[in-house]
């Protein structure tokens, strides 16, 4: 095999392949990135048994082939050769030669038909707009577990329902929510997507246009993939099934607070500095402002008022955790945020907080992020 292609575009192709790929793989041939020679370009691909990345090229090829190398040396390879073609090609020796201006890198060969099938999806698909499912992916994905004694938790859940595609995480103390529009042939749909990799396909596409979307498989196999442009994603679904979450989301909004969401988002990050770890920051909500304080260790305390416009009922006091709270204030994209305190059949419980957009003080966002955060029990 031997071709010639372009430095920027051949380094931007590698590097597209391996950033799904696990930093340490206990299959050394996974590791490998496959890269095949034809009529249609060039194309490399990465599979881990649970997701794939694949991508085609422009190239002039000599002589057809395909080849297997190590992908993650490769990507390193590509990116630092001098700003000129790139010429690769198979030695007699079964070495693979990497040749670029001056520099001349030869790398080893991997058995090309010890590496997986690539997966194939063939099921109904659907359109999202990129700017808007990538926009999704990272106002939701945060709130995805990290632990993986729940797996199911570990991912995000698609819920495709008429001409809305709906993307919701949980990691039992916050619930996530966003809609995007749908068009496409499946009118009811679910998949559990590892939120890992969806946050990459929202990092890679999200300024694609638009993006396909389609579901295939059945029983263990089930996969979903992303389509932008040359380049394909696909991931294998989590089993298992996903905590109806849906349901916490209150209807009646009527008792809520506004607050600008830079200066609440600095004011939190400011006074949760004295706080132990984990240790919920108190807030008291009034008619004009928002305060909060905090105490830690070494007798160290700070406290700090925000403007705020309460609406609907008394004054709240409850404790949050900052760091989730910050991350939902991050999320939220707009002027402006609105708090509302919903409320519980069960007295015992807290009940949690709603956390939306909000364009101005008194005229509520315009797109559908949602985000639920359950409050800590204070102490003092």
């Amino acid at each position: 095999m031997r071709f010639q292609v372009g430095r920027d575009v051949f380094s931007e192709a590698v590097s597209f392949v391996v950033k799904l790929l696990p930093q340490r793989n206990p299959q050394p041939i996974l590791a490998g990135v496959l890269i095949e020679a034809g009529d249609g370009g060039l194309t490399l691909s990465a599979f881990d048994y649970e997701a794939s990345a694949r991508t085609t090229i422009e190239a002039s090829i000599e002589t057809p082939g395909t080849i297997l190398v190590h992908g993650r040396l490769l990507s390193d390879i590509a990116s630092r050769l001098p700003n000129a073609p790139i010429d690769i090609a198979v030695e007699d020796d079964g070495g693979i030669a990497v040749t670029c201006g001056s520099a001349r890198f030869t790398l080893a060969a991997m058995p090309v038909e010890e590496y997986p099938s690539i997966p194939e999806v063939s099921g109904s698909s659907g359109v999202v707009p990129a700017d808007d499912f990538g926009t999704a992916i990272a106002q939701v994905g945060f709130a995805a577990s990290r632990d993986d004694v729940t797996p199911v938790l570990t991912g995000v859940q698609l819920e495709v329902s008429g001409q809305s595609l709906s993307l919701v995480a949980t990691d039992r103390y916050r619930v996530s929510l966003r809609d995007v529009p749908w068009d496409g042939e499946a009118s009811e749909q679910t998949a559990l997507v590892p939120a890992r990799t969806l946050t990459e396909v929202g990092k890679t596409f999200g300024h694609a246009g638009t993006i396909q979307v389609a579901f295939s498989g059945t029983g263990d196999r089930e996969i979903i993939a992303f389509t932008a442009g040359n380049k394909t994603v696909t991931s294998l679904l989590i089993k298992g099934n996903f905590p109806p979450v849906r349901r916490l989301f209150p209807e009646q909004t009527e008792h809520y607070a506004v607050v600008n969401t830079a200066d609440l988002i600095e004011a939190v990050r400011r006074v949760s500095l004295v706080l132990d770890r984990a240790a919920p920051l108190r807030f008291t909500f009034s008619s004009d402002s928002v305060t909060m304080d905090a105490s830690g260790s070494e007798q160290a305390r700070a406290s700090e008022s925000v403007d705020a416009h309460l609406s609907g009922g008394d004054d709240v006091t409850l404790g949050l955790n900052p760091q989730y709270l910050t991350e939902a204030l991050g999320a939220v994209k707009s002027e402006f945020v609105r708090v509302t305190f919903t409320s519980s059949d069960n007295a015992n419980k807290l009940s949690p907080v709603l956390i939306t957009s909000q364009t101005s003080v008194d005229q509520a966002g315009s797109d559908s992020f949602k985000y639920l955060l359950q409050p800590n029990l204070l102490l003092r």
